[in-house]
């Protein structure tokens, strides 16, 4: 499976929304539920428009 998103952002993200840190070291980001995987990938965008929006303002 090719990795979409980085390990770091992953685990940030998965903090903040409450993931099973001891799930995931135990069994992977497989065994999280789909939609706390939703969440994760809504999460990433929500930072990734943020950081656009950023470097759109410094210019």
């Amino acid at each position: 499976m090719a990795k979409l998103m980085d390990e770091n952002l992953r685990s940030y993200l998965g903090q903040r929304l409450g993931v099973n840190a001891d799930l995931v070291r135990r069994e992977g980001w497989g065994a999280v539920p789909s939609r706390t995987c939703g969440m994760l990938v809504r999460a990433a965008v929500e930072v990734a428009e943020e950081s656009l929006r950023q470097q759109q303002i410094r210019r």
